[in-house]
């Protein structure tokens, strides 16, 4: 899928049909993520890190297999470090990866924009992490106040991201 390809399904949609959902398996992320990898629509199962300035887990994860899953980086909304830049995009086209959102910053945004993976986060931060070999994977995190677990299914499109409980039609 490129830039141009129209994606498949539209959040907006999922809104307007969820909209009264308060049961909380369906979920929307606050507007504060830019788009900053090649693609700007993408969905998929869940799959998360969560750590902070410290993007050990986030290498890992990037380098497996993504089987079309969407890796989901709690980054504690820091801005004083990049939690992903062009390697690792790289490496998540890859391999397989539909996408990442990062609650924190990323770095060498031409790459990440060339790059065949969608790709959200807060800001962009030239400073990279420490590696520490520090945070855990495959958690229930909290994005922006909002629960996001492994196995649930995030959808981002232009204009904006959804997360349910279970897959969206």
């Amino acid at each position: 899928m490129s830039n141009s390809t129209i994606p498949s399904f539209s959040t907006c949609d999922f809104c307007d049909v969820h909209k009264n959902d308060d049961s909380g398996t369906f979920r929307v992320l606050p507007p504060v993520f830019r788009d900053f990898g090649g693609l700007v629509a993408f969905s998929g199962p869940v799959s998360t890190v969560q750590c902070h300035e410290d993007n050990t887990l986030v290498k890992a994860a990037l380098d497996s297999p993504g089987e079309g899953r969407v890796l989901v980086v709690d980054g504690g909304g820091s801005l004083r470090r990049a939690l992903v830049g062009g390697n690792l995009a790289a490496a998540a086209a890859r391999n397989g990866w539909a996408g990442v959102l990062v609650d924190g910053c990323v770095r060498d945004v031409a790459e990440l924009a060339a790059s065949a993976v969608g790709i959200r986060a807060l800001a962009n931060m030239p400073l990279p992490t420490e590696k520490r070999g520090q945070g855990q994977r495959d958690v229930a995190v909290r994005i922006q106040g909002v629960w996001v677990r492994p196995g649930d299914w995030l959808y981002a499109d232009a204009d904006g991201t959804v997360l349910s409980a279970a897959p969206l039609h």
